[in-house]
């Protein structure tokens, strides 16, 4: 039987003993079911279509959510700590103050999401889309501008070089 518990108050939110808990997130989520609160933790929803879910304050530590779509999605203050987003659709998804460290984002689609406040030191940003992507107030290494620039489709041209 799988069941999504409520993290913070330890009630079920939705339960099915038919179901796998990918399944079960994906039943939710198309009967616009609130996962708000959601522990999550570890689950594997690679694929799954959690396009608009509300994720708000979830716990998707050390999730695997490769090639899931989650576009649109709320995903504001979640927990997403050592989460698997390769090759995930993020466009337009609200990450406000989500816990991404750790997080591998590698050919993530996230444009025009919602990242503000976000902390992405050390989250490798290789081949992740972000046009368009607010990321007022995000936190990232020195070293990791040359990815983001690079993202956004950018150059860094040298002034010294080309004088």
């Amino acid at each position: 039987m799988s069941k999504i518990i409520n993290h913070k108050t330890g009630e079920t939110i939705i339960e099915d003993e038919n179901l796998n808990i990918k399944e079960l997130v994906e039943k939710a989520v198309k009967k616009e079911i609130s996962l708000e609160d959601a522990d999550l933790d570890g689950a594997d929803l690679s694929g799954a279509d959690l396009r608009y879910a509300d994720l708000e304050r979830a716990s998707l530590y050390d999730a695997y959510l490769r090639n899931a779509d989650l576009r649109g999605a709320d995903l504001e203050d979640a927990d997403l700590r050592g989460a698997d987003l390769e090759d995930a659709d993020l466009r337009d998804a609200d990450l406000e103050d989500a816990d991404l460290r750790d997080v591998n984002l590698i050919f993530a689609n996230l444009a025009v999401a919602k990242l503000i406040g976000v902390d992405l030191r050390g989250v490798n940003l290789d081949g992740v889309n972000l046009c368009g992507a607010d990321l007022f107030t995000a936190k990232i290494n020195q070293d990791q501008l040359t990815d983001l620039i690079e993202a956004q489709g950018l150059e860094i041209i040298n002034k010294k070089e080309n004088d």
